[in-house]
C-alpha cells in the first residue's frame, strides 16, 4: 500500500456526510410555565409564543380554563412545574397557598412574580418576599409587574424599561435574557429587598406629570382670577356693565394662550440656568442641584401641556364669530346705522392691516412649531429619528417657537403699551406679563451665544487676515451658526 492510499483511507471518512443537507438537527425552543389564566397570563403567554417559546399553563381546571393563545398547552400546577425550570406566577397574592403545597415540585426553578397590589401598605411584606417564604427552595425574582395585559397583547414592548430583582444573580440573568429576546430593556433593581419599591411602581399616578400639572393649574388660577377682576369687576364697578357671560369664552381664551407661553418657556428656561451655571463652575462634569435635576427631568410634560393649552387657544379662536355676543354686536350695529340712515366713513388703516396680518400669521407658524414640537416628543416618531435630528427639532426649533409665540405676544399689544386706558386699576394687561418669562428666557440664551459668536467671528478674522483656504472653512462655520 502507497503512501498516497493511506492518505486518502484517512481522509475519505472525514470528507464523507452520512446524513443529507437537509436533515439538520433543529433546536427545540425553551418552553416557559405560566401559572394563572387571566387577561394577564393569556397576553404573556401570547406575546412568549411570538418571541419563539413554548408555553405551557398550569390550571386547577386544565379542561374548563377557556380559551388560550393558540400553540399553548394546559396542565395541571404539578404536570406544568416539572415541564418547565422558568415560572411565572400570574395569580394574586391571596391565591399562593397552593404554591406551598407543591413546593417539592418547585425546588431549583426560577419563579417570576407578576403580582401588583391595589394599594400601598396593604401586607407587612412584599408579595416576592412572601412568595420565596413559601417556596424557600425556588429562586424568585420580582419583575414585569409593570407590564400590563393590553401592552403584552398589543406588542407595545419595544424599548420598554421592565424592573428585576433577585437574590440569585443566575435566575435574574435567566429571566433578563427572556426579557430582552421579548424586546425589553430591563434594569437590575438588586436584592429582593427592593421587591416593595417595584411593587409600588404601578401604584404611581402621574408620577412625572405632577409639578408640570401644578405650575399649569397655579398659572391657570392666577390669571383666571387676575383677569377676572380686570376685565368684568371692573366693568361692572367703573361702568356698570354686566360682561359676566365673557367668563365662559373671552376670559378663558386670553388665559390659555398666556399660561401655554409661559409652560413653554419654562421648558427652555431651566437648560440656560444649567448653561450658565457650567459657566460659572468652569466645568460640564459637576452634578446640577436637585430642583434643577427635576425641573429638568419634566420638561417633556411641560411642553406637551402647553401644546394642549394651545390647541384650546386656537378651538377658542375658531368659535369667536359664532358666538351670540359678536353677532349681535354687529347686527345691532347694522340696524343703527340704517335706522339713523348714518353712512359709516370706511378709512383703509394699512398699519393696522399690516399688525393684523402679521399676528395672525406669527400665531399660525407658532402653533405649527407647537404641533412639530409635540409630534416629535412622542417615542414611535422620536425613535425614527437621530439624536441630532432629535436635538435640532427639540432646541433649534424649540427657541424658534418660542420667539415666533413670544412676537405674536408682542404684536398684539404693539399699540397698547402706552395706552392709559391699558392699565386698569393701574393693573397692567395678563398679556405683559406673560411676556416676562420667554423674554427673560430668550435674552438669556442669546447671552450663552455670545461667546460662540465671539470664537466664530474670530476665527473668520484670522482666515480673512492670512487670506488662505481657512477663510472659507470659517465662513462655512459662521453660516451655520
Amino acid at each position: 500500500m502507497t503512501v498516497e492510499s493511506n492518505m486518502y483511507e484517512e481522509v475519505k471518512p472525514q470528507s464523507m456526510s452520512t446524513c443529507a443537507l437537509g436533515a439538520a438537527a433543529v433546536p427545540v425552543p425553551e418552553q416557559l410555565c405560566i401559572f394563572g389564566t387571566g387577561d394577564l397570563g393569556r397576553s404573556l403567554g401570547l406575546r412568549l409564543l411570538q418571541s419563539g417559546y413554548r408555553v405551557v399553563y398550569g390550571s386547577r381546571r386544565p379542561n374548563s380554563c377557556g380559551p388560550l393563545p393558540e400553540g399553548a398547552q394546559v396542565m395541571s400546577h404539578a404536570a406544568a412545574a416539572r415541564s418547565a425550570s422558568l415560572i411565572f406566577i400570574c395569580v394574586h397574592r391571596e391565591h399562593y397557598g397552593f404554591l406551598q403545597t407543591m413546593a417539592p415540585n418547585l425546588d431549583g426553578k426560577v419563579l417570576v412574580d407578576l403580582s401588583n397590589n391595589l394599594k400601598k401598605g396593604v401586607y407587612p411584606e412584599a408579595n416576592a418576599a412572601y412568595l420565596q417564604s413559601l417556596v424557600p427552595g425556588a429562586a424568585v425574582v420580582k419583575g414585569l409587574n409593570t407590564l400590563s395585559a393590553w401592552a403584552l397583547q398589543n406588542g407595545l414592548l419595544a424599548g420598554k424599561q421592565v424592573y428585576l430583582c433577585g437574590n440569585s444573580a443566575e435566575a435574574k440573568q435567566a429571566v433578563a435574557e427572556m426579557a430582552t429576546k421579548m424586546g425589553l430593556t430591563v434594569l437590575d433593581r438588586g436584592s429582593l429587598s427592593s421587591a416593595r419599591e417595584l411593587e409600588d411602581f404601578p401604584l404611581r399616578l402621574f408620577q412625572e406629570w405632577r409639578l408640570p400639572l401644578r405650575v399649569a393649574l397655579g398659572l391657570i388660577a392666577f390669571f383666571f382670577f387676575y383677569l377676572l377682576i380686570r376685565d368684568v369687576i371692573y366693568e361692572a364697578v367703573e361702568k356698570g356693565n354686566d360682561i359676566s357671560f365673557r367668563i365662559m369664552i373671552s376670559l378663558a381664551n386670553k388665559v390659555f394662550p398666556i399660561v401655554s407661553l409661559i409652560m413653554l418657556s419654562l421648558c427652555y428656561l431651566p437648560g440656560v440656568i444649567a448653561a450658565f451655571l457650567q459657566l460659572y463652575r468652569g466645568t460640564k462634569y459637576r452634578r446640577f442641584p436637585d430642583w434643577l435635576d427635576r425641573w429638568m427631568l419634566c420638561r417633556k410634560q411641560m411642553g406637551l401641556v402647553a401644546l394642549g393649552l394651545a390647541f384650546l387657544h386656537a378651538i377658542y379662536t375658531f368659535i369667536i364669530p359664532i358666538r351670540y355676543a359678536v353677532r349681535h354686536k354687529l347686527i345691532s350695529r347694522v340696524v343703527d346705522e340704517m335706522k339713523n340712515n348714518k353712512t359709516t366713513p370706511f378709512d383703509f388703516d394699512n398699519t393696522e392691516a399690516w399688525g393684523t396680518d402679521s399676528f395672525l400669521v406669527l400665531g399660525i407658524l407658532g402653533f405649527f412649531l407647537y404641533v412639530l414640537l409635540g409630534l416629535t416628543s412622542l417615542p414611535s416618531v422620536g425613535g425614527t429619528l437621530s439624536w441630532r435630528e432629535f436635538s435640532f427639532i427639540q432646541s433649534k426649533l424649540g427657541h424658534l417657537t418660542l420667539f415666533i409665540c413670544t412676537s405674536h405676544g408682542y404684536i398684539y399689544g404693539w399699540n397698547k403699551f402706552l395706552r392709559p386706558s391699558t392699565y386698569k386699576w393701574y393693573t397692567p394687561p395678563g398679556y405683559m406679563l406673560c411676556l416676562i418669562v420667554p423674554s427673560v428666557v430668550l435674552v438669556l440664551k442669546f447671552l450663552v451665544l455670545l461667546p460662540c459668536v465671539d470664537r466664530t467671528l474670530t476665527r473668520i478674522r484670522q482666515g480673512w487676515e492670512r487670506n488662505q483656504p481657512g477663510e472659507e472653512m470659517a465662513m462655512t462655520k459662521a453660516t451655520n451658526l
